[in-house]
């Protein structure tokens, strides 16, 4: 009875995992669309990074990183949270929000060509190969779609090149962990990495002009900035962590597909971005791809699992 609640309750986590950081992405577009990009980020990287760096120093007794970790950290929080989650947040003021998250699910695809190519990784199975090409596929209906069918929302291959740049960038970082190793408790170094990234992100704001006074953030931005923090960086990270101890991993790692079709179903409900049977399909198509990826180097003992960008 209690490994049955004990899988009950990591199912329910990772319901709730799905449908925040899903969600967040809609939060995020909201927020951009009240104020400037870098200087949201910024914000919402600095609360929800102290409250995990105060968790973890306070509560499980953790120590300040060492140089050599301090050092790794601000590499991956210029990758992670400032070149990924900077740009694909800046891109939401030009692209439907569904499309942004479907791009930034594409990270594993990239993750395998770049291992084939720069580390001639030659344990790729024709089961990769057809994912790649689904994932592929898929995407490219998705961008047909909103490119050339009705209205296309200004600086849209503007916003998709940003996104674009987010989901690479994101795919390097990913490559340096794996490759790697730094000896801090992974979800202390995201917070780290989310407060370092903060400064930075902030500096950029102020360098280019692009921010506006604090008493000028409308009520609208600071829910949706609330919402990105509260439930996006503390109930949804603790879901997470949660569904991980609970469920095997083929499981808990669900989420990632789930996430940019819980945020194209939201935005399309909650701010009219547009939504058809073909957007779907084209989406579940690469998500699809992005599994059967997943699941083919699972088999090889070479295991990619996407990790929260929003």
């Amino acid at each position: 009875m209690n490994q049955t609640n004990n899988r009950r309750g990591g199912y329910i986590a990772l319901c709730t995992t799905s449908i925040v950081w899903g969600t967040t992405w809609v939060a995020s577009k909201v927020a951009v669309s009240e104020m400037p990009a870098f200087q949201m980020a910024a914000i919402r990287q600095f609360l929800g990074g102290i409250c995990l760096v105060l968790f973890f120093m306070l509560y499980k007794k953790l120590p300040f990183p060492d140089i050599k970790q301090f050092a790794l950290l601000v590499i991956m929080a210029l990758l992670m949270f400032v070149g990924a989650n900077g740009l694909s947040t800046w891109s939401l003021k030009y692209i439907p929000t569904g499309l942004s998250s479907l791009i930034g699910a594409l990270y594993p695809l990239v993750v395998v060509i770049t291992e084939m190519i720069l580390f001639k990784n030659r344990s790729v199975s024709l089961l990769t190969f057809l994912g790649l090409l689904l994932g592929i596929g898929g995407i490219f209906i998705v961008f047909y779609e909103n490119a050339f069918h009705g209205a296309r929302p200004e600086g849209f291959f503007f916003g998709v090149g940003l996104s674009v740049i987010a989901m690479l960038t994101w795919s390097i970082g990913s490559i340096i962990i794996a490759r790697n190793k730094i000896r801090i408790n992974p979800y202390y170094a995201t917070g780290w990495q989310m407060l370092i990234s903060s400064g930075i992100l902030y500096v950029i704001a102020v360098g280019s002009h692009a921010t506006i006074p604090i008493q000028a953030i409308s009520s609208k931005a600071w829910i949706a900035l609330a919402y990105l923090v509260i439930a996006g960086s503390i109930i949804a990270f603790a879901a997470f962590v949660y569904s991980m101890k609970k469920l095997p991993a083929a499981l808990f790692s669900l989420y990632a597909y789930f996430n940019p079709l819980v945020a194209m179903v939201t935005a399309g409900i909650l701010l009219g971005e547009k939504l058809n049977i073909n957007i779907l399909w084209g989406a579940i198509v690469t998500l699809l791809g992005v599994f059967l990826v997943n699941y083919s180097i699972q088999k090889t003992n070479r295991q990619v699992i996407a990790e929260p960008e929003q």
